[in-house]
């Protein structure tokens, strides 16, 4: 850095100024302490490390960047990074289309959850390790076939198209459904050992987020919400990645035609196996949910329960009707004997009235018979 010099006279002090005259103490120092100081602190320990390894200060500084860097790319493995199949090392790149792409990289964990971040950083990681220059720099054999699988499985992953391709045939993302057995083995194995399943399943919905299988005690709406979604399941998986390769050359046409409606073929039946997979998996699901078995036979006890109530009221009219027809037959037959008795009554009466009258008569005669 440049630096500027500039020449300049102090002025003389005034000519009345004096020592004693113009001092002022503000204030007086401390009275002195002994302490023991021992010398500590990052550049202590720098100077202690390069006096004792005879180090000079740039000498230094590289090896600890080294060791710092190597520190960190230590810990960034940790995070990301897995032990290393030897067999896996041992892949030709031509046989790119039958690797596991996230086991390459390192993300056989992760899978279809590892974001676009965590890939490019597995790759970068995956490169520093295994570039054919630094191999052949440190003395190794000079093969990048491994180099080329980390090159293809990272351009796969990076692609989404070609990664949902992947995903859709990634068998080692599948979770296989538990047994009968394995369920009845211990009690809430249902829904510890079929939750993840559907879980997996649900990587492929378009529609998210996908209704979880839920506990012992889910309400029943959300049982009947989880299986209506399931068997009305809109799923975006397709079987492309397993395409036969299709010839490029152009004479051949006939040939690239038939291949062409073979790939098509061949993914419409996988899409329909997938299909009949899900609907048998479903199945097999509620058949072994104790919520809906107790869903139905309350169901069933609420049926029964109307059907019963029905019943009883049914009965009771009937014998409603039948007490108001028993009832009606009884007024009509004390009318129809008021009726009659009223009628022999004045029958009777009449009969009484018409004997009096020839009583009287006859009295009348008898007497008129005397007086003459």
């Amino acid at each position: 850095m440049a630096a500027i010099q500039l020449q300049a006279t102090l002025p003389s002090l005034p000519s009345g100024w004096s020592a004693e005259k113009d001092f002022k103490a503000v204030s007086t120092l401390s009275q002195p302490t002994s302490r023991a100081i021992e010398a500590v602190g990052p550049h202590f320990l720098a100077h202690a490390r390069r006096k004792r390894h005879k180090r000079t200060f740039s000498e230094d500084e590289r090896i600890q960047a080294a060791s710092s860097a190597k520190k960190t790319e230590d810990e960034d493995d940790g995070e990301i990074s897995e032990p290393e199949d030897p067999m896996l090392l041992q892949r030709e790149a031509k046989d790119w289309k039958t690797q596991d792409h996230y086991a390459v990289l390192g993300l056989s964990k992760k899978r279809w959850r590892a974001s676009e971040e965590e890939i490019k950083k597995a790759h970068r990681k995956k490169v520093l390790k295994h570039h054919p220059d630094k191999k052949a720099a440190s003395g190794q054999e000079e093969n990048d076939q491994f180099f080329k699988c980390i090159q293809r499985a990272t351009d796969i992953l990076l692609d989404p198209i070609k990664r949902r391709q992947f995903d859709s045939v990634d068998e080692n993302a599948d979770k296989e459904p538990p047994s009968k057995k394995e369920v009845q083995k211990k009690p809430g194995n249902f829904y510890k050992l079929f939750g993840p399943v559907f879980e997996s399943e649900g990587r492929f919905s378009k529609v998210q987020p996908v209704p979880q299988l839920g506990g012992p005690d889910a309400s029943r709406e959300h049982v009947e919400e989880f299986y209506n979604f399931w068997y009305n399941f809109d799923s975006w998986r397709s079987f492309e990645y397993l395409d036969e390769d299709v010839p490029d050359d152009n004479e051949n046409r006939d040939q690239k035609r038939h291949q062409e409606r073979k790939n098509l073929n061949a993914r419409k039946k996988r899409k329909v196996e997938d299909t009949q997979r899900l609907r048998k998996l479903l199945d097999d699901t509620m058949a072994q949910d104790e919520r809906i078995k107790k869903f139905r036979q309350e169901g069933n006890k609420e049926k029964n329960k109307k059907r019963l109530e029905k019943e009883a009221a049914e009965k009771a009219a009937k014998e409603e009707a039948q007490r108001k027809k028993e009832e009606e037959e009884r007024l009509q037959k004390e009318k129809d004997a008021s009726d009659k008795a009223a009628k022999e009554e004045s029958k009777k009466a009449k009969e009484a009235a018409k004997n009096a009258a020839k009583k009287n008569k006859r009295v009348i005669r008898n007497a008129a018979k005397d007086g003459n």
